[in-house]
């Protein structure tokens, strides 16, 4: 009722247009509540937010995509803000279960880098629903030291892959630890591409000669983690990982903080490899959205985006920011991709709902080793 009173007043005033936006101002409590991936953000990001704005931030993990889709399907998930991978994202907006973006609201919108939004307009026509929070790829990282002694006087390969999916190299890897991350949507697009497919293919046979790829190297998987295995490349627990990018960055930094000898290096694909974009969105029933689009404005301050690449070794979309970042990690070519590697890699693509379950399928057997 007082609202009506407001508007009232202010349409006496002659300021109708501004009304509304003030009215749901005011509406909003000062809450965000935010669904994003592990080890993802800097340790100063959110405190910054909240003494700025006075927005208590409610901040929750997921670690794999599966996950925060099976939340935003259910409806009413409660977030303001989510970060699902760009591919993700696409079926999300298909099935209405993110809000457009106001870029009225987006100011700092100006600071993103040409390339990746045209890269996410392949995604998202007009990059009308999502901002880039982070990209990377999906990749092969090793413990240097433990993965010599584990393969004997055999050489490394010259394709970083052999490493996971020949049994050759996979079987002598086992006794130190082969970790795989725990995502369908992530594993398969790397066998494909092994195999000389398309990381996204829609041919069903393709999957197949995946699947018996994957079933051969079985055997040979210690560990299914998505967030956990960073640590256990850290400390030595695990000496292969098919990760991402950035993971094992982190891991390679926390081992050379800890001092334990362990010297973890993150390999580039010389054929290619699955980037990963993985963007800001809003769900369609978010109760902040106000809330959620001072977030994302805030997150594409130059000094903002740098601090998250800074801590996490994740490349970031702002072209503004990277006089922010710090000069060890702007010159590392497995964070920041040199224009070869960005060429070879593979863009996100949606596939349809039958080619999902049939990758959902084929990773369950692959996990069970069923």
């Amino acid at each position: 009722m007082a609202g009506k009173f407001v508007g009232a007043a202010l349409v006496a005033a002659g300021l109708m247009a501004g009304a509304g936006q003030v009215a749901a101002q005011a509406q909003e409590e000062k809450v965000l509540n935010i669904y994003n991936w592990s080890d993802y953000i800097a340790d100063d990001t959110v405190k910054n937010f909240e003494k700025e704005t006075g927005i208590k931030v409610r901040y929750d993990l997921f670690d794999n995509n599966e996950i925060l889709n099976s939340k935003l399907a259910a409806g009413k998930s409660g977030y303001d803000v989510v970060v699902p991978t760009a591919q993700w994202a696409r079926l999300q907006i298909d099935g209405k279960l993110l809000r457009k973006l106001d870029k009225s609201k987006l100011s700092n919108l100006k600071n993103m880098d040409p390339a990746i939004q045209a890269k996410l307009a392949g995604i998202d026509p007009n990059n009308e629903y999502l901002v880039d929070w982070l990209w990377g790829y999906t990749t092969v990282g090793i413990n240097v030291n433990k993965v010599k002694a584990a393969l004997g006087g055999m050489p490394m390969p010259d394709n970083a892959w052999d490493l996971i999916f020949n049994p050759k190299y996979a079987a002598k890897l086992k006794s130190c630890g082969v970790s795989f991350l725990d995502s369908p949507s992530e594993v398969l697009p790397a066998a494909l591409l092994y195999l000389g497919k398309p990381a996204y293919s829609k041919n069903a046979a393709d999957y197949a000669e995946a699947g018996k790829l994957l079933q051969a190297i079985r055997p040979n998987v210690t560990l299914f983690s998505s967030s956990g295995y960073i640590n256990d490349m850290a400390n030595g627990a695990v000496c292969v990982a098919l990760g991402w990018s950035g993971d094992i960055n982190i891991a390679r930094q926390r081992a050379i903080d800890a001092k334990n000898g362990n010297v973890i290096e993150v390999l580039v694909p010389k054929t290619s490899a699955a980037l990963v974009f993985d963007t800001m969105a809003i769900p369609a029933d978010a109760p902040h959205p106000n809330n959620a689009h001072l977030w994302i404005n805030y997150i594409m301050r130059p000094e903002v985006h740098a601090s998250l690449t800074n801590k996490v070794f994740y490349a970031n979309p702002n072209a503004a920011s990277l006089k922010f970042v710090r000069k060890d990690i702007a010159d590392n070519k497995t964070v920041f991709l040199s224009d070869a590697d960005k060429q070879r890699m593979a863009a996100p693509e949606a596939v349809p709902a039958d080619i999902r379950r049939n990758i959902t399928r084929i990773y369950t057997k692959f996990k069970t080793g069923l």
